[in-house]
C-alpha cells in the first residue's frame, strides 16, 4: 500500500522530468531531500528519535557526545591550545550532539570550554529553530553560532579546529549505476503516466567512470552500485575552509572492496520511514529519508589528494571504547546506589548499546583526517583491547 506523498514535490519532480525527458537519479534524490521548500530535510515534521524515521547515536545516550568531547580536547592540545578552537558540525539535526559536547566541556573541561566555539552549518531552517531552542543556554556566552553551509564550503569562512559530521555523507545524493554488457551504465528517472520509472542510459558525466577507477572496485555484470560524487565536492569545500586541524567523519559504510563486493549485488540505497526500511525511492516521496552507505576509500584517497593525512579509521564501538566508554560504564555501576533503579538500567543498557560490536557499533565507522598537523596519535584510535 502506498504511503503519504507530498503533492507539491511530486509536481516539481514531474515537471522537471517532462522538461528534460529524464534526470539522473542523483538529481531526483537531491530534489526529494533538499528542495528548499518541499524537500524532506526542510519539513518541520520530526525526522529523528522515537517520533521520527530513524535513530542516531546521540539519541542512544549522551555518552556519545561526552566521549567525542574528550577527543576534541586532545585535538585542541595537539594544535597548541588555540583560542578559539572552532568545532564546526554540519547537519546537526536537533542539536543533541552539540548539547552533549558543550555540557560536558563546560562541566569537565573548563579550559577547553573557554576556547571552544561551536558552529552549526545547517541547511534546514526547521532544524535551526530546534537547535536554537535546545542550545539556548549557550547562546548568551556566544558559544554557539550558525552559518549557511554554502557560504562555509565556498571558502568565505576560514577556521582552525575540527569539522565534525555525524551521519551526513550517507544522505548526499548519489548516482546509481549498473554494469551492463561490460560497460558502466547510469540509472535515470523518467515518468510513465503519473508513475516514476528507472531508465538505463549512458553516464551523465565522465566523472562516474573515473570514480570507480579511482575509488571503486570492478562491478560484476548486472551489479548495481552508488557513486557519491557530492562527497568529493564536499571535501574540496571543507579543504577551502579548514586552515589547520581535523576532519572527523562518523557514518555507516565500508571501504570500496567491501562496499562493491559482488555479494552486494543491488547496492545499498535504502529509504527510512517510521523506523522501517524500504528499497523503493518512489514511495512516500517527501516523507521518507533516502541514504546510501559511504565509500570510505573515496574519502581517504580524496583527502590524500588534498594533502590531508589519515589520523585514524576504526569501527565506532572501538573508537568509543578507546575514549573510555567501558570505564564510564564501570563508574556508573560503582556509583549507583541501587541496582533496581530504572534510571540506572536505562543508562547502563544505552551505554552498552554503544559499546557492543555489531549493529551500529560495527556498521558505523569513524574516520579522522588531519590538515597541517603531521603525524598524530589520537586517543580514539588506540587499540582499546591491548
Amino acid at each position: 500500500m502506498a504511503g503519504p506523498e507530498n503533492k507539491e514535490l511530486l509536481k516539481i519532480l514531474r515537471d522537471r522530468i517532462r522538461e528534460r525527458g529524464q534526470i539522473p537519479f542523483a538529481e531526483f534524490m537531491d530534489l526529494v531531500l533538499y528542495h528548499p521548500r518541499e524537500g524532506y530535510y526542510f519539513s518541520p515534521r520530526e525526522r529523528t528519535g522515537p517520533e521520527g524515521d530513524y535513530y542516531t547515536s546521540p539519541h542512544v545516550h549522551a555518552a556519545f557526545g561526552q566521549l567525542l568531547a574528550r577527543q576534541f580536547h586532545q585535538m585542541w592540545e595537539i594544535l597548541g591550545t588555540p583560542s578559539p578552537f572552532t568545532l564546526v558540525e554540519m547537519g546537526g539535526g536537533k542539536g543533541l550532539l552539540g548539547l552533549d559536547i558543550l555540557d560536558y566541556c563546560r562541566e569537565r573541561l573548563p579550559d577547553f570550554y573557554r576556547a571552544l566555539v561551536y558552529v552549526l552549518a545547517e541547511i534546514s531552517r526547521p532544524a535551526v529553530e530546534k537547535q536554537k531552542v535546545l542550545l539556548a543556554p549557550f547562546l548568551a556566552p556566544g558559544k554557539v553560532q550558525w552559518m549557511d553551509p554554502g557560504e562555509f564550503l565556498n571558502g568565505s569562512y576560514l577556521f582552525s579546529g575540527c569539522l565534525l559530521s555525524n551521519e551526513l555523507i550517507d544522505a548526499f545524493p548519489v548516482h546509481l549505476v549498473r554494469q551492463e554488457g561490460g560497460t558502466l551504465r547510469e540509472i535515470y528517472v523518467g515518468c510513465r503516466g503519473r508513475s516514476f520509472e528507472e531508465i538505463l542510459g549512458d553516464p551523465s558525466s565522465p566523472a562516474l567512470e573515473e570514480y570507480f577507477f579511482l575509488y571503486g572496485a570492478p562491478l560484476e555484470e548486472g551489479q548495481r552500485a552508488e557513486a557519491n560524487l557530492k562527497a568529493l565536492e564536499w571535501l574540496e569545500g571543507v579543504n577551502r575552509a579548514l586552515l589547520r586541524g581535523f576532519v572527523l567523519t562518523i557514518d555507516y559504510g565500508y571501504e570500496a572492496a567491501e562496499l562493491y563486493h559482488p555479494d552486494r549485488r543491488d547496492g545499498t540505497l535504502l529509504c527510512y520511514f517510521r523506523h522501517t526500511t524500504s528499497p523503493d525511492p518512489f514511495d512516500r516521496i517527501g516523507f521518507q529519508d533516502m541514504t546510501a552507505h559511504v565509500n570510505f576509500t573515496a574519502l581517504m584517497q580524496k583527502g590524500e589528494a588534498l594533502g590531508w593525512k589519515k589520523a585514524g579509521y576504526a569501527e565506532q564501538f572501538r573508537f568509543l571504547v578507546s575514549l573510555g566508554l567501558l570505564r564510564d560504564l564501570e563508574k556508573l555501576e560503582k556509583d549507583s546506589t541501587s541496582s533496581s533503579d530504572p534510571a540506572f538500567w536505562k543508562n547502563k543498557l544505552a551505554m552498552r548499546n554503544l559499546s557492543i560490536p555489531g549493529g551500529m557499533g560495527s556498521l558505523f565507522k569513524v574516520l579522522c583526517q588531519g590538515k597541517g598537523v603531521g603525524e598524530v596519535d589520537l586517543l580514539g584510535f588506540r587499540d582499546p583491547f591491548r
